[in-house]
């Protein structure tokens, strides 16, 4: 499903209402909302709408799990961290319980800290599920409720960056992995446990991102050259909530004869 937004401002306030959605749903089916954030400019407006007085009181925080789609292997104090950003933006300023705020520790040694995190992970997806046989499938019983992904102008999505083998991982749900440029590790999920997910949301904006966007939802299936290709949900709802610049290069507002519209998009 593609939701066109005709400002960056208008797709924040969008972005917002469908956590708010996806939170009433979840809550209300399994009693509790499991949500994993994404980085940038976009989803921080977003995080502030959710923090308004306006919209803070239409999800409830005690049943609230926040997690990140991926995240820079620097202290939770850094610039640059995903983590920061959302502390700042959204988590100092509603009512979650701190031990429901599951950050990956990107101070420490990057192989550790991904262990690490899938350890918690999977102690919060799985720890409820009542079998050995259960807890030993990644589908249709360890899900998080929302994953909301960006898309980078080389075309990744969380960290999963073009020829890397972090693509292809079909076991681990996290993994860590050197940024291209080679100067900074990164913590990511993996397709693993993003295609499990109930909701897959991509949130894309500026003209920046329109050839990577086309090439996402019309080009041929390539995900060592296009990562973000990669995530195709198993049973879940894929979203591309983009703003009319990003989504510019798309001539039909419904693309149905493309090999991405085939495969269920």
């Amino acid at each position: 499903m593609i939701q066109r937004f005709p400002t960056p401002d208008l797709l924040s306030d969008a972005v917002a209402r469908h956590v708010i959605a996806c939170a009433g749903e979840s809550i209300q089916a399994r009693g509790r909302f499991t949500v994993a954030l994404s980085g940038g400019t976009t989803p921080k407006r977003s995080y502030e709408r959710l923090a308004t007085r306006e919209f803070a009181d239409l999800i409830d925080w005690e049943r609230t799990h926040v997690l990140w789609s991926d995240e820079r292997c620097v202290p939770p104090d850094d610039p640059q961290s995903n983590y920061r950003m959302a502390k700042e933006a959204l988590l100092d300023r509603v009512p979650i319980p701190t031990e429901q705020i599951h950050r990956v520790r990107g101070e420490d040694q990057p192989e550790r800290a991904a262990a690490q995190y899938e350890r918690e992970l999977r102690g919060l997806l799985q720890g409820s599920l009542s079998s050995p046989a259960e807890r030993s499938e990644t589908s249709h019983s360890a899900q998080i409720d929302l994953v909301l992904l960006g898309l980078g102008e080389d075309g990744h999505t969380a960290s999963l960056f073009p020829g890397q083998a972090t693509v292809h991982e079909n076991t681990r749900w996290v993994m860590a992995t050197l940024a291209p440029d080679g100067k900074l590790w990164r913590i990511t999920l993996t397709p693993v446990i993003i295609n499990a997910a109930r909701n897959v949301t991509f949130v894309v904006s500026g003209a920046s991102k329109a050839g990577r966007l086309r090439q996402l939802i019309e080009g041929p299936f390539d995900p060592d050259t296009l990562p973000a290709q990669a995530i195709q949900p198993d049973q879940g709802r894929l979203t591309y909530m983009v703003d009319d610049a990003a989504f510019a290069a798309i001539p039909d507002p419904e693309p149905q004869s493309s090999s991405r519209a085939k495969r269920g998009i």
